[in-house]
């Protein structure tokens, strides 16, 4: 008795991608609605079924959709942004800037469509997403018929949809519970990294993604850099100290995973998370070489993925599978590893597995979606085919193939491209809004790049300065004496601190832009240990307002953010022509004398060694205002015994670059 399919796939060499790697050729599959229902030898499913449709494969590979294990879709609209940076240049100074002004819901569900088209046209049937707007993300995946794991973005930062973390929980809440249970949209909770979060987040986004049964999707030691910051501040490993925190609860993704030991692959394995190795964006980015054997040795489901297009620059899984396996033999020094069965196995059901989505697509089986794509291997350079070794056709697949060798994609029983034509998707319309949106954002890189305040506001948490400073400096010899009259019933000090003083100006070529400074104060205690650092940007204007009697100058700090990268990131991110070193070691009282606040610093400048001055400084608002100051400045000097004392019109900077 024959059964009923709605199509009935024939004349294909049918590689399921199981865990047998069984083949037929010639074979065929079934489909009836959104699911396999049987895979074999054509021979035998022609007796055993009849379909509305019979689909002639001539002679093509038939298998699973590819699974893109790590991604970020909409990020499509600002590919080749920025190029050949490091990894936190190119994120801090660039993308998050631009993510900031404009990525809005509108923006996502393009960026996400044309994603969707690169990669139906490249194989891809299933991805894996972090971003914003996930709600939206989410419904144009699905507009589009692709399946995906959509992962809602928290950070401790603002982000483009949500001002708080606080927030973007409560939108990942809302978000969940209005995906979870979609055919083809499962919703995910994606703390961003853990240098980009905080233990109450990574908590919180645990107990969020256990509640829901849901995944959880995080980057995990991508560069070097971030392994040694952890190990720095926290006296151990990131996954460690992930683990410490309770993320293994979730069903976890891990992305990257470059900079991982033995017993970290093993806590992963015991959690049973998935490894997403995205080979293309770890080499554009220099971040290194993950030990995707030795994942694969002891177990991992490790899937492969193309990252973002803004790091890749592409979604083309047939380079990522072929990359991964050739990256594989270069680091390790062995042609045999990663061979062209298991990449692509990767990229398949492991992947699938890796996004705990094992149970639904990766392979070709019996109740499985009915995922799969139909790729030529007839052009030009993949021919011939030699039949002699069954592993020839993975290695045909992964060696040779191309992304636009795949004719056909099929996602939950549906077409989403036949012969190459996209059936769910416009790519001219929305190559013409992508070409709108480029040049608005071209315009504000390119205002941006003109002014060092403006890359200053872009990269966040700036504040404009706007008090004025009334401000004396004396040249001394004799410090403790000075000390001492501190102590004068005269004056009332009400806080007193000790710093060591790391400045870094950074000059440019136009004078007119000011002078850039990274300070890094160390508050010290009474036994000389350090017990707290401050980093910090102040943008000086290199214009005076004016100067007024007793030597005291009257002038401006444009601007304040806070100093949260290294010092290397602000030096390529600024590219100033010049810099200046000055360390100094500060004695700072807060005083009032006469009703009035006052800050007395006490500075040795060691390097350059400058000798040691006295600068007197208040804050004000009115030229009134300020003679007053001025004047009690005056009456400061004398009483700390400088009345005689030679005064000094510049700042340290100012004195080094005269």
């Amino acid at each position: 008795m024959t059964q009923n399919a709605d199509t009935l796939f024939i004349n294909a060499i049918v590689l399921t991608m199981d865990e047998k790697l069984n083949q037929y050729d010639p074979g065929a599959v079934a489909v009836r609605g959104d699911s396999i229902v049987a895979v074999g030898n054509e021979a035998e499913l022609k007796k055993e079924f009849t379909a509305k449709e019979v689909i002639d494969c001539g002679g093509k590979v038939l298998m699973p959709g590819l699974v893109n294990a790590h991604t970020h879709v909409p990020m499509t609209l600002i590919r080749g942004l920025a190029d050949d940076l490091r990894l936190d240049v190119w994120l801090m100074g660039y993308m998050l800037p631009v993510e900031r002004q404009f990525v809005t819901p509108e923006f996502v569900r393009l960026g996400t469509l044309i994603a969707c088209a690169e990669q139906i046209r490249s194989g891809v049937t299933t991805f894996n997403d972090m971003y914003y707007f996930e709600d939206d993300i989410a419904q144009a995946t699905a507009d589009a018929g692709m399946r995906a794991v959509c992962g809602e973005s928290i950070m401790k930062y603002p982000a483009p949809d949500a001002p708080s973390y606080d927030d973007s929980l409560a939108y990942a809440r809302e978000f969940i519970k209005k995906w979870k249970g979609h055919p083809l949209i499962v919703p995910a909770i994606a703390p961003h990294a853990p240098y980009s979060t905080n233990p109450e987040i990574i908590r919180a986004c645990v107990d969020l993604a256990t509640e829901f049964d849901v995944p959880l999707h995080i980057h995990i030691s991508e560069t070097a850099f971030e392994v040694e910051n952890m190990r720095r501040e926290q006296g151990m490993p990131v996954i460690p100290y992930v683990k410490k925190l309770g993320l293994f609860e979730a069903k976890v993704i891990a992305a990257h995973c470059v900079h991982i030991d033995t017993g970290e692959i093993r806590t992963l394995k015991h959690a049973n998370a998935g490894v997403s190795h995205n080979p293309s964006s770890n080499l554009k980015l220099a971040s290194g070489f993950a030990p995707v054997q030795k994942m694969l040795d002891d177990g991992l489901n490790v899937g492969v993925g193309t990252d973002g297009p803004a790091s890749n620059n592409d979604l083309d899984m047939f380079e990522e599978v072929r990359l991964a396996s050739f990256v594989a033999k270069a680091s390790s020094n062995d042609p045999t590893a990663l061979p062209a069965a298991t990449a692509l196995l990767m990229a398949t059901r492991l992947g699938a597995h890796a996004l705990h989505l094992g149970h639904l697509t990766g392979s070709l089986e019996t109740g499985k979606r009915a995922d799969l794509i139909l790729v030529d291997t007839s052009p030009l350079h993949n021919s011939p085919r030699f039949k002699r070794d069954p592993m020839n056709a993975y290695a045909q697949l992964v060696f040779a193939a191309k992304s636009t060798d795949v004719t056909d994609v099929m996602v939950n029983g549906k077409w989403l491209m036949r012969d190459h034509e996209l059936l769910t998707l416009s790519e001219k319309e929305l190559l013409a809004q992508a070409r709108g949106l480029a040049s608005k954002i071209d315009a504000f890189l390119t205002e941006r790049e003109q002014s060092v305040l403006s890359k200053l506001i872009a990269l966040g948490g700036s504040m404009e300065e706007e008090s004025f400073e009334v401000q004396i400096k004396v040249k001394v010899t004799e410090p403790d004496s000075i000390v001492q009259n501190l102590k004068r019933p005269e004056v009332e000090v009400a806080a007193f601190k000790h710093y060591r003083q790391f400045d870094e100006y950074f000059l440019f070529d136009d004078p007119a832009q000011g002078r850039l400074r990274f300070r890094e104060d160390d508050l010290v205690n009474e036994k000389g240990d350090v017990v707290n650092v401050r980093s910090r940007l102040t943008l000086l204007g290199q214009k005076r307002e004016g100067e007024m009697g007793h030597d005291v100058l009257l002038s401006r700090s444009r601007f304040l953010a806070p100093a949260t990268q290294t010092l290397r990131f602000y030096r390529e991110y600024f590219k100033p022509k010049k810099e200046i070193s000055v360390e100094k070691d500060r004695l700072r009282w807060h005083i009032k004398y006469k009703d009035t606040e006052f800050f007395v610093n006490l500075d040795e400048v060691k390097q350059p060694a400058m000798g040691i001055f006295l600068e007197i400084k208040s804050r004000t608002w009115s030229r009134k205002d300020a003679d007053l100051k001025a004047h009690l400045t005056g009456e400061l000097l004398s009483l700390l015994g400088l009345k005689d004392a030679e005064t000094v019109t510049q700042d340290y900077i100012e004195i080094l670059t005269a």
